[in-house]
């Protein structure tokens, strides 16, 4: 039978062995007074750390065990290969060699891992320029790295470690690693499921097989990290569909002889499918019965529901901690009954005690100010612990958009059963952002706009932004900025400063253009937690200047009122927004209503426009979303609404298939005008990838579009909309949100112009 021998136990063994030659060097000498202690062999190492390590001093008398405990104390520095001790008459002599120091660390090969990081792991452990080489560190950490691929699915990974010596007792350290192919998985296997079919629970798994995309999902890449989540899914699935006592029997995985095929095989034990026969409260519910069975969302009758159990306990809970009680515990104990496949769900509580929140910490924000995150808060210090008030606080704090995490932890006083300290932790993200934005037509060929934002300037939430298109038609620069707390009640102050030049009628060119410049000022006051009024007011000047192909309808504005139109307009406004996500959502409505006054001026007029846009998930994988814009504008004093205020559609953020802003009505010469109303409706449906499994950051969509702008004195015929139908691509890329649209008109009439491509792709800093 051949032993297997393990190279760390012959390193032992090889330490061992010299130690022990050492020592019996130290104790072939004679004992005798030490007069003097002289060291040898020293180059980089200080003789002051050999005579702090050493337990010998200039007077002491030598003996074997005081040898011994030398040797040992010099070994334990880890500097040195080899230490002995010699006598020169009563002088002791130390002879060591010291370790090679590590010059330089470097990798080769590596691909799945960037180099730097890779250094500075090896700092971390030891191994970097300038500290004592150990081959057993080294050794550890080619293991490590090991470890490391095969959570990549790289299980033929080699680890090769060159030690090359240089100059001056210096090595440098090299890793050469031949990755190989990664570790693909070939089957899963659920055993034992009979209720549901196992291709429907194959695919809750966000781990498969692969497809034609796996490329870029790496779906097919086993991870036991992501097995344990797509085990927790189908026990979940099981939980939430009667089987109570569902269970997962085993796990097994499997790698082929060559590494490259991975099987898993799921066992599973389904049990019986329970119904629910009835729903009971056991405990102190603070004489609010009444108010704590209405939040149970349990229903008798029902297959039984894990998810339903625990979002009523939560409720619960969340309900106690309303009236201070931060540790009440609530226990759903299920009363099975086998014969008849029925369970009765008992709810039992135990509020404990009231407790009171001594302070409030904050965790995590390396960048963002305390006071940013502090003055969206509600529940205060040395007030009643109340739940609702916390997750409001938590809510307000993530709408900031400043934090990918945001969570509150509480934590016991020690010493004071009735206070609990609150615990802010977040994880920032960057929260400044590079727009870039391009549509192709006719036209304009292509048209490119560019945008700089910033929403937490140096972490003191204030907004900074500077638009800039470069269209060869509208080019435009504006300038803006936000407080967020002008006031120490929440109310926000905007500044924007604009320029703009824009050619309405695209289609001739022509040197005329229309000359816009002004700035506002608008106040934002919150009534509610998802509700804000804005109001504010501005100065603006629009200047049309005449040039070849002028449309006749800015020419006649400019013969009768002006060229220079002057006003001072006034804004109120208001938005809601509960949507889940405003990156992409998948629930939620968002709501906002503008409208504008010119009070004062050459340029009289009112205008308004409410836009609503709704959500609905209709399950994991597929959302439905819906946007409805209407808008409407008039003269005022007997003038008409001003050329230069018109609405446009069509395009991208309208309808899309359609040239941009070239709906509506035309002048004499046929250039498209915009007009004082408008409508536009979309319709998408959202759906996974093909092949990407359920990643929500690449996506497919298919839309709907309808709209149109109409005169002043237009009748609104809805027969009169354009539409078009299309498919396109949303995908959170890693240089940000990137959005690509084909669209063909489904109803269009003459003289409209096509815009069937646009993309837009943003980044952020």
């Amino acid at each position: 039978m051949k032993k297997h021998i393990n190279r760390m136990d012959v390193r032992r063994a090889v330490a061992a062995a010299a130690m022990v030659l050492s020592v019996n060097a130290a104790w072939a000498l004679e004992p005798f007074r030490v007069q003097d202690i002289r060291v040898e062999g020293l180059q980089r190492v200080e003789p002051g750390t050999i005579f702090a390590s050493l337990p010998l001093r200039v007077g002491d008398d030598y003996n074997d065990e005081k040898g011994s405990a030398a040797i040992r104390a010099l070994f334990a520095l880890g500097l040195f290969k080899d230490v002995r001790l010699e006598a020169s008459g009563n002088v002791l002599v130390v002879v060591v060699e010291e370790r090679p120091t590590i010059a330089d660390v470097d990798f080769a090969g590596t691909k799945e891992f960037d180099k730097d990081t890779l250094k500075k792991a090896m700092r971390d452990v030891g191994l970097t320029e300038g500290r004592p080489y150990d081959k057993a560190l080294a050794d550890r950490a080619e293991q490590e790295l090991k470890r490391q691929y095969i959570s990549k699915s790289l299980y033929g990974a080699e680890v090769v470690t060159t030690v090359t010596p240089i100059e001056r007792n210096r090595v440098n350290l090299t890793f050469t690693v031949t990755e190989g192919e990664p570790a693909k998985i070939k089957d899963i296997r659920i055993v034992g499921a009979k209720a549901f079919s196992e291709s429907t629970l194959k695919g809750l798994f966000d781990q498969d097989t692969g497809g034609w995309l796996s490329w870029y999902t790496k779906s097919d890449r086993y991870s036991r990290a992501k097995l344990n989540a797509d085990l927790e899914t189908l026990r979940s699935y099981y939980l939430s569909r009667g089987y109570l006592e569902f269970k997962i029997d085993s796990t097994q995985v499997a790698i082929s002889p060559d590494k490259q095929d991975i099987t898993i095989t799921v066992n599973v034990t389904e049990g019986q499918s329970y119904v629910v026969s009835g729903v009971k409260i056991e405990g102190n519910f603070l004489d609010r019965d009444d108010e704590f069975k209405s939040l149970i969302t349990i229903r008798p009758g029902e297959p039984y529901n894990a998810d339903k159990v625990a979002e009523t306990t939560k409720a619960f809970t969340d309900h106690f901690g309303n009236f201070g009680f931060a540790f009440a515990r609530v226990e759903a104990v299920p009363e099975i009954d086998r014969e008849n496949n029925r369970v009765a769900v008992v709810l039992k509580a135990e509020p404990s005690r009231r407790a009171y929140v001594r302070r409030i910490n904050v965790s995590g924000n390396n960048r963002t100010r305390d006071e940013v995150i502090r003055r969206e808060f509600r529940q205060y210090e040395a007030s009643w612990y109340d739940g609702d008030k916390i997750k409001l606080s938590r809510d307000r704090v993530d709408r900031l958009g400043y934090f990918t995490e945001v969570n509150v932890e509480t934590q016991e006083v020690p010493g004071s059963p009735d206070q609990v300290d609150l615990v802010i932790n977040v994880a920032e993200k960057p929260t400044g952002s590079l727009q870039l934005g391009a549509g192709f037509s006719s036209a304009e060929k292509v048209s490119l706009s560019f945008s700089i934002k910033q929403e937490n300037v140096f972490g003191s939430g204030n907004y900074l932004g500077v638009d800039v298109n470069t269209s060869k038609y509208n080019r435009t620069l504006v300038f803006s900025t936000t407080d967020p707390y002008f006031t120490q009640d929440g109310i926000s102050r905007t500044l924007d400063l604009y320029y703009r030049t824009s050619k309405p009628y695209q289609e001739q060119g022509g040197n005329y253009e229309l000359v816009t410049a002004g700035t506002s000022v608008r106040f934002g006051v919150p009534f509610s937690e998802t509700d804000t009024v804005f109001f504010g007011g501005g100065v603006e000047q629009t200047k049309i200047k005449a040039g070849t192909n002028i449309p006749a309808a800015y020419l006649a504005y400019a013969d009768t009122y002006g060229a220079t139109s002057f006003s001072v307009p006034l804004t109120l406004g208001w938005s809601r927004d509960d949507r889940d996500s405003a990156l992409a959502p998948n629930s939620g409505r968002y709501q906002r209503l503008n409208s504008e006054w010119s009070v004062a001026g050459d340029a009289r007029y009112v205008r308004g426009n409410y836009q609503i846009q709704q959500y609905v998930p209709l399950n994991k994988q597929f959302t439905m979303a819906f946007n409805g814009e209407l808008a409407l504008g008039t003269g005022l004093n007997g003038r008409p609404f001003p050329v230069f205020k018109n609405y446009y559609s069509g395009g991208l953020g309208s309808v899309r298939g359609f040239d941009q802003g070239t709906l509506g009505p035309r002048d004499v010469t046929g250039a498209s005008l915009g007009g004082a109303r408008k409508i536009t409706l979309n319709a998408e449906f959202i759906a996974p990838f093909p092949g990407a499994g359920n990643d929500r950051t690449l996506r497919v969509f298919t839309f709907l579009d309808a709209g149109n702008v109409y005169g002043e004195n237009d009748r609104v015929e809805l027969s009169e909309l354009r539409a078009s139908a299309g498919l396109g691509l949303s995908w959170i890329s890693p240089l940000g949100p990137l959005r690509i649209a084909f669209a063909q008109p489904v109803r269009k009439f003459a003289g409209d112009r096509i815009q069937k491509l646009q993309f837009q792709i943003g980044t952020s800093f």
